[in-house]
């Protein structure tokens, strides 16, 4: 009976040693992919120029907003509703640990007029994220993939958001939404859906590789999506270590989505992440449910952004202090610090 024991003692032993092994090769491969990201010999933004990879603060989230070259005007909204500006964003980095940046490559003519309009934009704004990737609609997935590696090479954070330019978030909504997943160690958050796989050619959203889903008319797997959704830190790595290899369908929520299959991941459906605009979200804010972003589905953000999203912002806003007064630390939404007003109308 000893005998038995002590080789069931040395084989729990050895499982034991090996999950520690494992984990730490997983950390050694990040470690090195961070690296080799990191200090790739290309144009690369400030941010990755003063990263110091060796001591790194911790932050709650890292907000990516995907922008276009020609969506100057969609980036002043966002800046003169929900994204806080100059000093601000800065202090919303040192004091609640959350950065926000538009996210965007650079053109097919490297150096062009397109690319010095953002460095112009960037001179006077700093809040540009510059991405080692040529910009086209149809690079979206590509894009996607080398944003989160990317920010999770440069900000070790909890979590890792990425939001289109044409949605209305709330900061700390949103802040509090994820503090109720910080101990999930692999969770991926959205509006999950479930669309048609399109196989016929010249229509939006047209799969080239609708074969591999099925008989024609099939839907895809679940998957969030694309106008905003988010991935704890243990995702954003893995696709930092597999990026190389990760495959990319026509549609970049699709792909994100395929990148979970087979893993042990939480799919957390909440649609707290996607209202409707006024008057969906202002019911609902004035129920005291305030919403984390809001869109319009028909037109896959909010339709003419430009003109109304101020209108969004004053009507299903948090209050203005709201982001400044919220307390992350504190996990539960019943708490005082964590219960969110809404904005008051004038």
């Amino acid at each position: 009976m000893k005998t038995i024991a002590l080789e069931a003692f040395q084989g729990l032993n050895i499982l034991l040693m090996d999950k520690a092994i494992s984990d730490l090769e997983i950390k050694l491969m990040a470690a090195r992919a961070e690296r080799e990201t990191v200090m790739k010999d290309t144009i690369i933004s400030e941010d990755l120029k003063n990263v110091e990879l060796t001591s790194r603060r911790k932050y709650l989230m890292v907000i990516g907003i995907n922008t276009a070259f020609s969506s100057r005007k969609r980036r002043d909204s966002v800046r003169a509703t929900w994204m806080p500006q100059g000093g601000k964003l800065k202090q919303l980095e040192e004091e609640k640990g959350i950065i926000i940046r538009f996210i965007i490559g650079h053109s097919s003519t490297s150096g062009g007029i397109l690319d010095k309009a953002i460095e112009a934009e960037e001179r006077m704004h700093g809040d540009f994220l510059r991405l080692q990737h040529v910009e086209g609609y149809l690079e979206l997935s590509a894009k996607t993939k080398t944003y989160f590696s990317t920010a999770v090479s440069l900000w070790d954070a909890e979590f890792y958001v990425k939001v289109d330019d044409d949605v209305h978030v709330n900061l700390a909504t949103l802040g509090m939404t994820l503090t109720e997943h910080r101990k999930k160690p692999r969770v991926y958050i959205g509006c999950m859906k479930s669309g048609p796989v399109l196989a016929r050619k010249g229509v939006k959203y047209h799969e080239p590789e609708y074969w591999k889903f099925g008989e024609v008319g099939n839907k895809y797997f679940r998957h969030a999506t694309g106008q905003l959704y988010v991935i704890s830190k243990d995702l954003a790595t893995y696709i930092l270590i597999n990026q190389d290899v990760l495959h990319k369908y026509a549609n970049e929520d699709v792909s994100l989505g395929s990148w979970f299959i087979g893993l042990d991941v939480e799919h957390v459906d909440d649609r707290r992440l996607c209202c409707g605009t006024p008057p969906d979200c202002e019911w609902k804010a004035q129920a005291g449910n305030i919403c984390a972003a809001s869109f319009d589905w028909k037109c896959s953000g909010i339709c003419r952004s430009v003109e109304r999203i101020m209108e969004v912002h004053e009507q299903c806003g948090e209050d203005k202090n709201a982001l400044w007064t919220t307390n992350f630390v504190q996990t539960t939404r019943s708490s005082n610090s964590g219960k969110i007003h809404m904005r008051e109308q004038a």
